[in-house]
C-alpha cells in the first residue's frame, strides 16, 4: 500500500504535474465549441465501453465507466447558459437531467437499453453541435471584434 503513495520529489510527481499544466494551457487555448464537442465524445465513448461491460459481465469497470458518463453529462449541463440559451438551454438541461438519471438506473440495474437510449439521444446532440461548429468558429472573431 506504501508504494501507492508517490514522493512529491519523485520523477513520476514531476511528469504529472506536467502533464497537468500542459493538459490545462491546451484546454485554456481550445475554443469552447471544440471543448464541448470533446466532453460530448468522451461522453459517448464511456457509455459504449459501459454497453460492453454490461454485456461482458464486467460490473466493477461498468459502474466506473457510467460515473465517468453522468460527470461528463453534468458537466455539459453545467456549461449551459441559461440566461442566453432561453428555451433551448432549457430543454437541454432538462434532457440532461434525465440522461443522468437513466444513466444511474442503467448502472444500478445492468440496463444496457437504457444505456442504448442515452448513447441515441447524446449522438443526436453531437451531431448537431458538430453541424454548427464552422458558422460557430467564424462568428467568434467578429463578436470579438465587436466587444
Amino acid at each position: 500500500m506504501e508504494n501507492a503513495l508517490v514522493n512529491p520529489y519523485s520523477p513520476q510527481s514531476k511528469i504529472a504535474a506536467y502533464r497537468s499544466v500542459s493538459a490545462h494551457g491546451a484546454v485554456a487555448d481550445t475554443h469552447p465549441h471544440a471543448l464541448v464537442l470533446t466532453l460530448l465524445d468522451a461522453a459517448l465513448e464511456r457509455m459504449n465501453a459501459a454497453r460492453a461491460c454490461i454485456e461482458k459481465g464486467e460490473t466493477r469497470r461498468k459502474a466506473g465507466l457510467l460515473h465517468s458518463a453522468v460527470i461528463l453529462v453534468a458537466e455539459l449541463r453545467g456549461s449551459l447558459n441559461m440566461e442566453k440559451g432561453g428555451p433551448l438551454a432549457v430543454n437541454l438541461s432538462q434532457l440532461y437531467d434525465y440522461m443522468s438519471r437513466r444513466l444511474i438506473h442503467a448502472n444500478l440495474n445492468n440496463d444496457s437499453a437504457a444505456v442504448t437510449e442515452v448513447l441515441s439521444l447524446l449522438s443526436e446532440i453531437r451531431g448537431a453541435w458538430a453541424a454548427i461548429g464552422p458558422a460557430v468558429r467564424q462568428s467568434a472573431p467578429q463578436a470579438a471584434s465587436a466587444a
